[in-house]
C-alpha cells in the first residue's frame, strides 16, 4: 500500500525542469527487432510519467556501435539508450577499436528485462531432447546457427559446447530472422535462437525446443526444461536490455528517468505485454542504477572469459 501510494506522488518540481525537449531512447537496431519492441513498449509506458513526449529513434548499423556511440556523445540531456548485450558488453570486448568507453561513457537507469534463448530443431528431427542432441554430436557432425558471430547466441553456444564436451559447427547469421527460418527449411541441422522468433513456428508445430536458458521455465513455454534441468547447473544466458543514459547527463534528469522506468514496469499492461513476448522482467531488486552496473560489470567479466576460452573473435564483416 505505501509503495502504490509513493508511486501515486507527484514527480518533484526540480527534476521537471531538466528535461525540456521530447525524451529520446535510441534504438541501435533496425525498427521491427525485439529491441525495437521493448523501447516502444517502455515509451508507451513511461510517458505518462515524464513531462515531455518520448519518441523512439532506430539508428541501425555496425552492431549497434553507431546508436550507442550517438547516446555516448550526446550532450542535450534528453538522449538514452535501449542497450543490450551486444553494444555495451560484446562489441566492447570483441573489436579492438571501439568510438566509446563501455561502461565509462554511459550512466547506468535500469536493467529492464531478459530473454531466453532456444535450443531448437526442426520438427521432423530424430532429435528428441537435450541428451539426444548431444550423443548425435558426439557420433557425427552437427551444425547450429547463431544470430551472428559474437551475439549472445553465439556466446551460449561456446558455453555449451564448453560445459558439454562437444563440438558443433557454428553458422552464424545476420539475424534470427535468418537463422530460424533456415533451420526449419533444413539447411542446418540446429539453431541456438531467440525466444520471440522461435515461438510462433513452434507453436505451430513446426520446430522442437528441446531447452530454454533462463534460470527458470519460460511462461511461454512452461513444458520445457531448461538447460539447467538437462544437467548443466548454472548455465543461463540470452539477451537483455536495459536504459542507459550518456555520463555526463545531470542526476537530477537520471533520477526522473528512472523513476518513470520503474513506474511504467509496474504497470500491469507493461507487465503483460512483456509476457507475450517471452522476456523475464526484471526483479525490483534489480532495476536500479546501482544493480544495473553490478550487473553489467559482471557481464562484461563473464563474457571476456568466454571469449578468451573460445578464441571468439569480431566479425570480419
Amino acid at each position: 500500500m505505501l509503495r502504490r501510494t509513493l508511486l501515486a506522488l507527484p514527480l518533484a518540481t526540480p527534476a521537471l525542469a531538466q528535461i525540456e525537449r521530447s525524451v529520446r531512447i535510441i534504438v541501435p537496431f533496425a525498427a521491427g527487432t525485439s529491441s525495437d519492441v521493448q523501447a516502444r513498449l517502455l515509451g508507451l509506458h513511461m510517458a505518462p510519467h515524464l513531462p515531455q513526449p518520448v519518441v523512439v529513434e532506430n539508428r541501425a548499423d555496425a552492431g549497434g556501435t553507431v546508436g550507442a556511440e550517438l547516446v555516448a556523445r550526446a550532450t542535450d540531456g534528453h538522449t538514452i539508450l535501449l542497450g543490450s548485450n551486444g553494444p555495451l558488453v560484446n562489441n566492447p570486448i570483441l573489436q579492438p577499436r571501439m568510438p566509446y568507453d563501455s561502461p565509462a561513457d554511459f550512466a547506468a537507469i535500469g536493467l529492464v528485462s531478459r530473454s531466453p534463448l532456444t535450443l531448437t530443431v526442426r520438427a521432423e528431427s530424430p532429435i528428441r531432447d537435450v541428451a539426444g542432441y548431444l550423443a548425435a554430436a558426439r557420433a557425427g557432425s552437427l551444425s547450429i546457427g547463431s544470430s551472428g558471430q559474437g551475439s549472445a547466441t553465439h556466446f551460449l553456444i561456446e558455453q555449451l559446447m564448453a560445459a558439454a564436451g562437444v563440438r558443433l559447427t557454428h553458422v552464424p547469421y545476420r539475424g534470427s530472422s535468418l537463422s530460424v527460418p533456415d533451420t526449419l527449411a533444413g539447411n542446418v541441422d540446429s539453431v541456438m535462437g531467440e525466444i520471440s522468433t522461435v515461438f510462433p513456428l513452434w507453436r505451430d508445430g513446426r520446430l522442437r525446443v528441446l531447452a530454454t536458458s533462463g534460470p527458470g521455465r519460460s511462461v511461454l513455454m512452461p513444458a520445457i526444461p531448461t538447460l539447467i534441468e538437462s544437467g548443466f547447473a548454472g548455465l543461463t544466458g540470452g539477451s537483455w536490455a536495459a536504459l542507459v543514459a550518456p555520463a555526463g547527463m545531470p542526476a537530477a534528469t537520471q533520477a526522473l528517468l528512472g523513476t518513470a522506468l520503474l513506474r511504467a514496469m509496474d504497470m500491469p499492461a507493461y507487465l503483460d505485454r512483456q509476457r507475450e513476448l517471452g522476456a523475464d522482467v526484471a526483479g525490483a531488486e534489480e532495476r536500479g542504477p546501482a544493480a544495473l552496473a553490478a550487473f553489467w560489470a559482471a557481464e562484461m567479466t563473464r563474457t571476456r572469459a568466454t571469449a578468451r576460452q573460445a578464441g571468439i573473435r569480431a566479425d570480419p564483416a
